[in-house]
């Protein structure tokens, strides 16, 4: 029985597992290095994060992007943003530097067993752990607004279902959403010849500005300091300080993780947008249907006042509020819901013991571990729980020590491991207790 099984082989999945393993724990890595980064995202895209904030964790510091550059010749400069496929490389030499060799089958099923969990691998193995660090990523949360939900994947796909955009070359392709996904998606699928538009509730589209300088004179880093979430004391709070985060109440803590650093487009793609991609404000999808070539979206004006602007051929049937636009294909770069309901792998009864939060999302004490004793969680599903900073790879650097030190405390502690606590109702006294820890 291993000390720590880690499910996820991601920037937090081989964060947490670098740190057990220099710990000397017993450990077994499960998942494909990399695999959203690697299979989810178009070549061509960058990394929105800046490099000195965009590295894996290790108790040493040795393995970090900037020295993963240098090494092959290239910079990680301040305001230059990295290519994806830069930073996917870096992370599988992470993985073959810092990390233990990773067993790249996935986990279909983990469930309590005496003395800690039993994880059921898609070869038909199975292994067993006292403790489990479960670091899933983005994918089994991605959202799909319910006007789009049930048609089929050729019509509609999500941001993070393309691993290239070459098959929508030459189509009519509608992108929504308003935030980075869906703008260098739109940028990227107009490069490649693709008649694009954005759709978006929004009245107008947020860009993020140039970054200043790293070094500045002090009364200017004084007034809004660099931090890896961006300028500002508010976003330094965010990212240095995840475990004060933990301590407000709940009720905040859900409004700041749900409104917090919301969609905007990087600088560095503003230019690339503007000019070749048609942008529609203040409107969102009410309903699909399926038609010959394509398929039907009913636009309901979601913003008093909004209205066309040299409308295409594409457009018909204005109405006081509702028109209808035909499109070969609909890209939802409309973000994730991480709730504890869409927590893949879990057995339904492991599952339905976890405590929540008023938004959905798991309750997790101070060292991120779960309501259900030895089960750990990590990424974006704790972005309630400790702060915007958990969407972001820089959480790993907050997230793999404190959440190893509550392993070892479980793991000295022995007994609780494998018993099943009563349930708890969404929003109850004993949700609120779990989540401030």
């Amino acid at each position: 029985m291993y000390d720590l099984l880690v499910v996820g082989a991601g920037p937090y999945g081989l964060s947490v597992a670098a740190h057990a393993a220099a710990a000397g724990l017993s450990l077994r890595v499960l998942g494909r290095p990399m695999a959203s980064w690697r299979d989810h995202m178009p070549r061509g895209m960058f990394l929105k994060s800046e490099p000195w904030a965009s590295s894996l964790s290790d108790p040493e510091g040795r393995w970090r992007l900037d020295a993963y550059c240098a090494g092959r010749g290239t910079t990680a400069r301040h305001a230059e943003p990295i290519p994806v496929e830069t930073f996917t490389e870096y992370g599988l030499w992470f993985a073959r530097n810092a990390v233990p060799e990773v067993d790249e089958h996935q986990v279909t099923r983990l469930a309590p067993c005496p003395g800690g969990f039993e994880a059921v691998l898609d070869d038909g193995r199975t292994l067993t752990a006292r403790t489990v660090a479960l670091a899933v990523g983005v994918m089994p949360f991605t959202e799909i607004p319910a006007a789009l939900r049930g048609l089929p994947p050729a019509l509609v796909s999500h941001s993070s279902h393309h691993a290239g955009l070459d098959h929508l070359r030459g189509k009519d392709v509608t992108v929504v959403g308003a935030g980075q996904a869906a703008l260098e998606t739109a940028a990227l699928l107009a490069e490649q010849g693709t008649r694009v538009r954005v759709l978006a509730r929004t009245a107008r589209l947020r860009w993020n500005e140039v970054p200043p300088p790293r070094r500045r004179p002090w009364w200017r880093s004084l007034r809004a300091p660099h931090s890896a979430l961006g300028c500002g004391w508010r976003n330094w709070c965010y990212a240095e300080h995840p475990g004060l985060f933990h301590r407000l109440p709940e009720p905040t803590r859900a409004r700041v993780a749900a409104t917090a650093l919301g969609p905007a487009g990087a600088w560095w793609v503003r230019d690339r947008v503007e000019p070749s991609v048609e942008i529609h404000l203040g409107h969102r999808v009410a309903a699909a249907r399926p038609v010959p070539g394509g398929l039907r979206l009913e636009v309901v004006r979601h913003i008093a006042g909004a209205g066309p602007a040299g409308e295409p051929e594409a457009l018909q049937a204005w109405s006081a509020r509702t028109r209808c636009l035909d499109t070969e294909h609909v890209i939802a770069a409309t973000g994730f819901r991480a709730t504890a309901d869409r927590l893949a792998p879990l057995s339904p009864d492991l599952r339905g013991t976890l405590l929540t939060l008023s938004d959905g999302s798991p309750a997790v004490g101070s060292d991120f571990e779960s309501s259900y004793p030895g089960l750990f969680l990590a990424g974006l599903v704790t972005a309630t729980g400790f702060g915007p900073a958990m969407r972001f790879v820089h959480g790993a650097t907050f997230t793999a020590p404190t959440l190893l030190r509550g392993v070892r405390r479980r793991l000295a502690a022995g007994a609780g491991v494998g018993t099943i606590p009563a349930p708890g109702r969404p929003g109850s006294r004993e949700t609120r207790a779990a989540a401030h820890g």
